[in-house]
């Protein structure tokens, strides 16, 4: 048994609601409810089963017991349970008052309050999850889109784990021969073939890299997609961004450099999140503050994801950007397009030469010419880009654990080249393995590591 103590919480959010779920988990758990619970004798069912009864605020059969409130008792025992020892909830009805005085009940009656994530740090210390699950779970709890929603189930369903246990597995076998090969250096033999630990060293820094690459576009979903409305002053920026909001966000003037400072609002697109951000008008400009609003909006063009050009006579701006637009989705659309002849302009055929990464097309807030497709092409750009991404990486912790993994796989690599003995060679493959297993917990974990991960969760979960 790994804990001895039994950890009690309220696992339903703050505030009024028509049920409010209390949780204990541990080994005193079935005991500490039953003295406080009358109806079925709860220390005598099965796993799995709900009970109707009332609480009280200390043992039932003191003579100045009161009764809190009718409730459900809801018994998960043991290995089948979320943590992996005995777990009882009790659901009463939602006021703030009534669960706080269970909750205080069952502290009286030898329960400990949990820490922030305990339960689910439970779970994982007693093999119920590894430790990319158990941090799937809090991602789980704080999706805010479908898109996010699906990584992390998919996440909290072992899909980071199996890929990285199969990359481990692979590595195990070839240290496995390097460590055997020790055993034998009187004797100058190679049992691991070093052409197939060359191309096996490729084949998982390969992959590797498509996971760290991942990171970007997975952290993007997480957070929101953001995208920075860039162009000169009076192009438009400002009365696009209410019209994806719909609303009056925005103040819209004829003034050019109306727009100062960033303005950003999420919305919510076919279960994809984007951070829409306005910003100033590029130009020189003297003007102490809407200097700093043009430096502003350059560096939300280095942070974004997504850039939305507006322009009405030229393009300079995506040259002056160059450099901060490498790696980006861009979409370079023609302003204001009901005052143009778009179909017939041969200034636009030659931005398809200039720029044929780019999107292109005119927009009219207006009209509502093309708003809809613009709309249409950013969902469709991240639609596509989560279906070519079997396994997508959300958490910093695992991308830079596997930056380390990919180096010391590097230093495999340059040391094969240089003929280096097969002890050196598996110091450099053991620390791969080390690195990889950070992620899932399939090494000692360190506790302070611990408390850090599950210290961001919210208490009862």
């Amino acid at each position: 048994m790994l804990f001895k103590d039994t950890i009690v919480a309220i696992s339903t959010a703050a505030g009024v609601g028509a049920i409010g779920l209390v949780r204990l988990s541990g080994p005193q758990s079935l005991s500490i409810v039953s003295s406080l619970f009358s109806g079925k004798p709860i220390e005598q069912q099965a796993s799995h089963t709900v009970h109707f009864g009332h609480i009280y605020d200390q043992d039932r059969k003191a003579e100045n017991a009161r009764m809190i409130d009718e409730v459900v008792v809801t018994l998960f025992l043991g290995s089948k349970s979320f943590t992996g020892e005995d777990t009882v909830e009790i659901a009463a009805h939602g006021s703030p008052y009534i669960l706080d005085q269970v909750l205080n009940a069952c502290i009286l009656a030898g329960a400990r309050l949990a820490a922030p994530g305990e339960f689910t740090q439970r779970a994982f210390l007693n093999g119920k999850m590894d430790l990319a699950q158990a941090e799937a779970v809090g991602d789980l709890i704080a999706a805010e889109n479908k898109a996010s929603h699906e990584i992390a189930l998919n996440q909290m369903r072992g899909g980071v784990s199996s890929e990285l246990a199969a990359l481990r597995e692979q590595l195990i076998n070839f240290t496995a021969l390097m460590e055997l090969e020790l055993d034998f250096s009187d004797e100058d033999v190679e049992f691991a073939d070093r052409s197939a630990l060359k191309s096996l060293i490729q084949n998982l820094k390969s992959k590797i890299q498509q996971l760290i690459k991942s990171f970007e576009y997975g952290n993007a979903i997480k957070n929101g997609v953001p995208v920075a409305i860039i162009g000169k002053p009076n192009a438009g920026k400002s009365t696009l961004l209410n019209a994806l909001l719909k609303e009056e966000r925005a103040i819209v003037s004829d003034i050019a450099g109306t727009t100062r400072d960033v303005i950003e609002e999420a919305i919510n697109l076919e279960g994809i999140t984007f951070r829409f951000i306005d910003t100033a008008g590029i130009r020189d400009t003297e003007d102490t503050i809407e200097a700093i609003g043009v430096e502003r909006a350059k560096e939300k063009v280095q942070q974004a994801k997504v850039v939305i050009h507006l322009y009405e006579q030229d393009t300079d701006i995506l040259d002056e950007l160059a450099d901060s637009l490498q790696d980006k989705v861009i979409f370079n659309l023609l302003s204001k397009a009901d005052k143009h002849d778009w179909a017939n302009d041969r200034y636009e055929n030659h931005l398809l030469e200039k720029y044929p990464a780019y999107h292109h097309f005119g927009i009219s807030v207006k009209t509502g010419f093309n708003i809809d497709r613009l709309t249409g092409e950013l969902v469709a750009h991240f639609k596509n880009e989560n279906a070519a991404q079997s396994v997508v990486i959300t958490n910093v912790r695992h991308k830079e654990a596997l930056q380390r993994a990919f180096a010391a796989l590097e230093q495999v690599d340059e040391g094969m080249q240089m003929g280096l003995s097969g002890d050196l060679l598996s110091l450099h493959l053991k620390d791969a393995l080390y690195q990889l297993g950070t992620i899932t917990g399939k090494i000692e974990v360190d506790r302070d590591i611990l408390g850090a991960i599950f210290g961001k969760f919210c208490i009862g979960k």
